[in-house]
């Protein structure tokens, strides 16, 4: 462990950023979440006299040293717990199953007989991209238009973070948009012809992979003509559901035709029983005639 006048001298120097000819000197580090990174120390054997000292943050929190050839990891465990691990023999760390909250700089502070120097690592870890989605932007036709001589699609990727989402025709770049620190949905439109026969992609990408979706425009573009506006669907739905209640309600009255058969005299007893009403006659005779209509196709077909 360092002295109490060696953390007090590391203190102002740090705080006065004193880190010797290379302090400008920033390395930059692409790594995809879950993989595995090394960041290096140049020396390629240190030396028991080097004091090697990592840090991490903006508040330069010390996750790692070699002082005199012992290891201490200080509280690094509660950041990383135990995917963190420093070579004795380089000074180079190692972070292993990376996380995207592992991004930012990490600093290396070497303290020797000649000065101080210092390297400083910007780490981004990127997340597995998904590969993108292309569907038709339905409100073109919604009104029922059949009018409209282009195709709208709409590019989209979910939940991204440093991405770039591109449309291409052919090798040439079309359109593209760019995300940064977001963790959202993207979407991206493209418009064509309806007999267009060019070649399309659409491409997500960070700096270390890319996933591409290519275009069928036959599948998905159609002449709104030929598509059904939506309260056309509404209606037909309607009708279906109407179509199941009629259906049940005959079955229904089947069933009980077929377990108690009546014959008109019956049927017109019932009528009769009712309490004379005007306003209700109409609706007794319309439901004997559909108990007559009924118990005549149960003897018919039963």
């Amino acid at each position: 462990m360092w002295s109490y006048y060696q953390k007090i001298i590391l203190y102002l120097l740090l705080m006065n950023g004193v880190f010797g000819v290379d302090a400008d000197e920033v390395k930059s580090v692409s790594v995809l979440e879950g993989d595995s990174v090394t960041l290096r120390n140049d020396d390629t054997e240190i030396q028991t006299q080097h004091q090697i000292l990592w840090m991490f943050g903006p508040q330069d929190s010390r996750i790692a040293e070699i002082h005199k050839k012992i290891i201490d990891m200080f509280e690094s465990n509660e950041i990383f717990g135990n995917r963190l691990k420093l070579d004795g023999k380089t000074g180079s760390l190692n972070i292993t199953n990376v996380r995207i909250t592992d991004s930012g700089q990490y600093k290396l502070l070497i303290i020797s007989n000649g000065g101080i120097s210092n390297k400083r690592f910007n780490v981004t870890v990127y997340a597995h991209l998904s590969v993108p989605v292309i569907i038709r932007d339905s409100s073109q036709c919604s009104s029922g238009r059949s009018t409209v001589t282009k195709c709208v699609l709409l590019c989209s990727v979910m939940n991204v973070t440093h991405v770039s989402l591109s449309w291409y025709k052919g090798n040439s770049l079309l359109s593209s948009i760019s995300v940064s620190d977001l963790n959202i949905r993207l979407s991206l439109p493209l418009e064509v012809e309806y007999q267009d026969t060019n070649t399309y992609r659409c491409v997500v990408s960070n700096p270390i992979t890319n996933h591409t979706q290519h275009l069928d425009i036959n599948e998905l573009c159609q002449p709104c003509s030929d598509l059904l506006p939506s309260h056309v669907i509404v209606l037909i739905a309607v009708a279906v559901m109407l179509a199941v209640v009629i259906s049940v309600i005959l079955f229904w009255r089947f069933e009980k035709c077929k377990k108690s058969p009546r014959d008109d005299q019956t049927l017109e007893e019932e009528v009769l029983y009712t309490e004379p009403n005007v306003s209700t006659q109409p609706i007794h005779i319309v439901v004997r005639l559909f108990n007559i209509i009924i118990c005549f196709f149960y003897v018919l077909f039963g």
